[in-house]
């Protein structure tokens, strides 16, 4: 798609947006934006995939859309076998549509009904999991869209009307393209405009990309990939962009404590048509109830992880004696659980795998448990990298946070710190790293030497000799940009100011000399 398209469809989908929200909050009614523009997706890429089947086998002017719901049903185990899940006719979003005018008295038990449908047909199917609860969030019957049923339903019209007339072309074409990047380009804005909550649940796409091809470098593909704080799940998804389609052999894993953002998560896996066997995420708290204990260990992680939140630490006697954690031999403190995460993700990273995380920048020097554990990755050559950000790159916060690359395979004993806080383009409100910016950083990352001002190269003994202090200031010199003056030059200069002042002085006591005279 051309930016120009792009940039077309992303004006159309804010005016939209706005147009729709009337009283109910953005950050409330993102809900439904995001929620209608899955259901039309999931009707669409349905209805695209029995007419392909239909039109393959000799019928070539089958249309899903129209035939009855009794004819439907003769595809829907091997449909939902396939798909994951079953969308009848009469309830494909195109439909609904069309006769919404016209029911504006149930509308919305329509709706209700069609969503409940929809995850009904994966129950007691492998696809279950990943559909159970995607509707919640749409409401239907929420006062938020209305005190009265018709005004609910007139408010559900316009929604189905807005998102029916977004410019994403027909589905045969590169339509998955122009859903995912509508969904994430409303996720974005709906995170700007939501300040520090929405840096809660979406990364920047330039720094998603950034840590992504990070940890891949020297792969075309990986087993897996992991987030252990998905969020909406768009870190996951960068993949699909950097390594290509088949890039990732087994599939996006990860992990959401926050139930709303996990829903958003598992409908931008579908929404980037990335299928339901292709995506293990799950809900709950990773720290203390981490999900993905048994499986294979991942190639290649990346995460920003909430910074300095609390967590259960030394509260809780049982975690101690977690083989996450017990190999540091202390707990991340209770008041800043950021180097659990990084514990967490260590233990779960494979023995030839990439993990590249970002970071609250008090971990890199902090001392107490933190310093403890610094000292166990530090001794053990686990830091392959530190890259230091710039300032305001995330939704939420302005500070300069920083990238912390782990790996288990190291050649060298040495860590890299590169700074990289001088790296960005002023955008709107906020500084993005522009792909100039992402080159340079993954150039020094992969060339792996000393770059005055920007990289150095630092022994672990050197570290360790530096009290486990892993800022990287403390090792990359930045460049004194102030201009150097010539000492003599300036006092030349002075003398040829005073100088000619005096003159100018002379000059001036003769005229005035003058004027008396002749007055």
């Amino acid at each position: 798609m051309k930016e120009t398209q792009r940039a077309e469809l992303h004006k159309t989908i804010w005016r939209i947006a706005n147009d729709l929200r009337g009283s109910v909050d953005g950050w409330d009614f993102k809900s439904y934006v995001l929620g209608m523009l899955f259901y039309r997706f999931i009707s669409e890429n349905l209805s695209e995939y029995i007419n392909r089947g239909e039109r393959e086998a000799g019928d070539a002017s089958f249309s899903y859309a129209d035939i009855t719901d009794e004819q439907a049903e003769f595809g829907r185990a091997e449909t939902v076998a396939e798909k994951g899940f079953y969308i009848l006719p009469s309830e494909l979003f195109e439909n609904v549509r069309k006769g919404a005018k016209s029911h504006e008295d149930t509308l919305n038990e329509i709706l209700a009904a069609v969503f409940k449908n929809i995850e009904g047909s994966a129950v007691g199917t492998a696809s279950e999991d990943d559909l159970k609860g995607l509707f919640d969030d749409l409401d239907v019957n929420s006062n938020r869209l209305g005190d009265t049923v018709i005004k609910r339903n007139k408010a559900l019209v316009k929604l189905l009307d807005a998102i029916g007339d977004l410019p994403l072309g027909s589905f045969e074409d590169n339509t998955i393209d122009l859903f995912g990047d509508a969904y994430e380009y409303l996720m974005g804005m709906y995170a700007s405009s939501a300040g520090k909550s929405g840096g809660e649940y979406y990364t920047p796409q330039e720094v998603s990309e950034l840590l992504a091809r990070i940890t891949v470098v020297g792969k075309t593909s990986v087993n897996k990939v992991y987030d252990p704080a998905v969020g909406s799940g768009s870190l996951l998804l960068k993949f699909g962009k950097v390594l290509g389609k088949d890039g990732v052999r087994q599939g996006y894993f990860g992990q959401e404590i926050n139930l709303n953002t996990y829903n958003l998560a598992r409908i931008n896996m579908f929404l980037h048509n990335v299928n339901y066997e292709k995506f293990d995420l799950a809900h709950g708290d990773t720290l203390t109830d981490p999900k993905h204990w048994d499986d294979e260990p991942f190639e290649a992680i990346v995460s920003n992880p909430p910074y300095s939140i609390k967590w259960e630490g030394n509260a809780n006697p049982v975690l101690i004696n977690d083989p996450r954690f017990a190999p540091a031999g202390v707990l991340a403190p209770k008041s800043k659980a950021d180097l659990a995460f990084t514990m967490h993700i260590l233990s779960w990273l494979a023995v030839n795998g990439t993990a590249a995380i970002v970071e609250f920048p008090g971990v890199l020097y902090r001392g107490g448990a933190e310093k403890k554990i610094r000292k166990y990755l530090i001794d053990n050559n686990f830091v392959d990298t530190v890259i230091q950000l710039p300032p305001d790159l995330f939704f939420g916060t302005t500070i300069a946070t920083c990238i912390i690359v782990l790996k288990k395979s190291k050649t060298d004993n040495s860590v890299l710190f590169i700074d990289a806080s001088a790296e960005f383009k002023r955008s709107g409100n906020k500084n993005k790293l522009e792909q100039p910016n992402q080159d340079k950083i993954l150039e020094a990352y992969t060339k792996r030497e000393d770059i005055e001002y920007f990289a150095k190269l630092v022994s672990s003994e050197t570290i360790g000799d530096n009290d486990y202090n892993i800022a990287v200031s403390s090792y990359v010199e930045p460049e004194d940009t102030r201009e150097v003056i010539d000492i003599k030059a300036l006092n030349a200069e002075i003398q040829g100011i005073v100088a000619r002042q005096a003159v100018l002085r002379t000059e001036i006591d003769a005229i005035v000399a003058d004027l008396e005279g002749t007055a």
